[in-house]
């Protein structure tokens, strides 16, 4: 299906549909170099990047031969779009997404209270038209001219690239 030498993969969907497990399986399975758009975002303290830096980073990742990269901003994602060979679109619902920010639970320092605003925040994923919405991801999703794929349960994730 997708050959690895030229595996420039982005994977876009809400907070807590399962990015991150899934690019960490492609990573390990295809022997890819994994990226993170919200370390690229944010600093490790927890302050925002700079937007055009964070763009320049992401460019910079995205120049190189191959790579597999997740996030929720759409407006970093589309940098890397231009040179990504595979779009995959986590369009799970919001009882999927909520219960994996649940089962995921506290990380990278965030407290109960950060936890609470992220999940407020992905809850709003349907109603926000910002490019970090579903709104946002469908227009990428449908502006996207190589291959791409919507995955909308667990079940199509586990099918995609088995556990």
């Amino acid at each position: 299906m997708l050959h690895p030498l030229t595996a420039r993969w982005i994977v876009i969907g809400n907070s807590g549909s399962g990015k991150s497990t899934l690019v960490e399986r492609l990573g390990k399975a295809r022997h890819l170099p994994v990226y993170d758009l919200d370390l690229v975002h944010w600093y490790p303290d927890g302050r925002k990047r700079d937007e055009s830096d964070a763009k320049a980073r992401v460019a910079e990742i995205a120049a190189t031969d191959t790579w597999v990269m997740e996030g929720v901003y759409g407006w970093l994602a589309e940098v890397a779009l231009v040179r990504a060979t595979l779009l995959i679109w986590l369009d799970l619902s919001w009882d999927e997404c909520r219960n994996g920010l649940l089962a995921r639970g506290l990380r990278r320092g965030m407290t109960l209270n950060d936890q609470k605003e992220l999940l407020a925040w992905a809850e709003d994923y349907w109603v926000r038209t910002t490019s970090s919405s579903v709104t946002g991801h469908e227009r990428l999703y449908r502006a996207f001219m190589g291959d791409k794929a919507r995955l909308r349960t667990r079940d199509d994730v586990t099918a995609f690239v088995p556990p």
